[in-house]
C-alpha cells in the first residue's frame, strides 16, 4: 500500500492511522530506505525517531530519485532490500511512477503536489483536541500549495467541508472545497503555509483583524513560516497559536502510518 496522495486513502485507512497513534507499538522487522531532498528539518526528525521507535533499520539513500536511471529498475534492483521507501522528492510525478513500479510501499514525505503525512498529523490534531474532524470549521489561507492541496484531497476523502480564502486568481474547482476571497464566518481553526517561490499576493497576508472576524480560532501555520508573507504578525503573540507543542504529533502519527502501510504490504 503507498501513501502518495491522500486521495489514495478511504476514510477506513484515515480511522486505522489515528488507531494507531494511540495503540502500543511491538518492535518492527525490516528496513527503511529513506531519502529526503533539501532540508526537511522536522520531517527528517520525526521520521527517523520513528525508525528508530519502530525498530526498522534504515538506510539513507541521497537523490534516489534524481538518477537517469529507470524507476523500474531501480525498484527492481532496491526492492529485495527494503520493506518500505520514504521519500522527499519535489518530482511528484516520478515519484508516483516509483510508487507504482516498486512492489513496496512507499510513502510520500513530501512533493510538489502534497505533504500527506503533514496534513495527517494535522488533521488528527484537530479531530482528537478540538472538534470531530467531520464537524469541523476549517479555513485554509493562502494561495494553494503543496500542503494545502492535500488538504483538499482530504476533506475529499473524509467528506467534509472547508473554506479556502486566497485571492480569485488562484481559485479552483475542487469537491469538498469552496475558495472565496474574504471569510467573515466563524471557524474552529485556520491553517496557513509558504507561499509557493515567485508568488506575491500584496494584502492578502493574515491578519489579527482577519482572526478576530472568525471569532478568534485556532492558528496553525504549517511550518517554516514568515511573517510578513503569509503571516502579517508573529503567530507566538497571538492566544490562538497551536504552539510548537502540536507538532510533536508528528512523530506518534508518521510511526503509525509506516505500521499501516506495512501491515497492508
Amino acid at each position: 500500500m503507498n501513501l502518495i496522495h491522500l486521495s489514495d486513502l478511504t476514510p477506513a485507512d484515515v480511522r486505522a492511522i489515528w488507531t494507531f497513534v494511540e495503540a502500543p507499538a511491538m518492535p518492527m522487522n525490516g528496513a527503511v530506505a529513506w531519502s529526503f531532498e533539501g532540508n526537511g528539518i522536522r520531517t527528517r526528525t520525526t521520521f527517523v525517531q520513528a525508525f528508530r521507535e519502530l525498530g526498522l533499520a534504515f538506510t539513507e539513500l541521497p537523490n534516489l530519485l534524481k538518477t537517469g536511471e529507470r524507476v523500474c529498475d531501480l525498484a527492481g534492483y532496491l526492492d529485495p532490500f527494503y520493506a518500505v521507501y520514504v521519500v522527499r522528492e519535489s518530482n511528484h510525478e516520478r515519484l508516483a511512477e516509483f510508487a507504482d513500479a516498486s512492489c513496496r510501499p512507499v510513502v510520500n514525505a513530501m512533493s510538489s503536489k502534497g505533504h500527506p503525512c503533514e496534513v495527517l498529523t494535522d488533521a488528527f490534531y484537530v479531530n482528537s483536541a478540538l472538534v470531530p474532524i467531520e464537524q469541523a470549521r476549517i479555513c485554509l489561507w493562502g494561495p494553494p500549495t503543496n500542503v494545502l492541496r492535500s488538504w483538499h484531497e482530504l476533506a475529499g476523502v473524509m467528506g467534509f467541508s472547508i473554506q479556502h480564502v486566497c485571492e480569485a486568481r488562484f481559485h479552483e474547482a475542487m469537491p469538498n472545497v469552496v475558495f472565496t476571497e474574504s471569510v467573515d464566518a466563524k471557524v474552529d481553526i485556520v491553517i496557513t503555509d509558504a507561499w509557493p517561490s515567485g508568488i506575491e499576493a500584496p494584502g492578502s497576508s493574515l491578519t489579527e483583524a482577519h482572526l478576530s472576524q472568525m471569532g478568534h480560532p485556532k492558528l496553525l501555520p504549517t511550518p517554516p513560516f514568515s511573517i510578513g508573507r503569509e503571516l502579517a504578525f508573529d503567530p507566538l503573540s497571538y492566544a490562538g497559536f497551536v504552539g510548537h507543542e502540536q507538532k510533536k504529533l508528528l512523530l506518534p502519527v508518521q510511526k503509525a502510518i509506516l505500521r499501516h502501510v506495512l501491515a497492508h504490504g
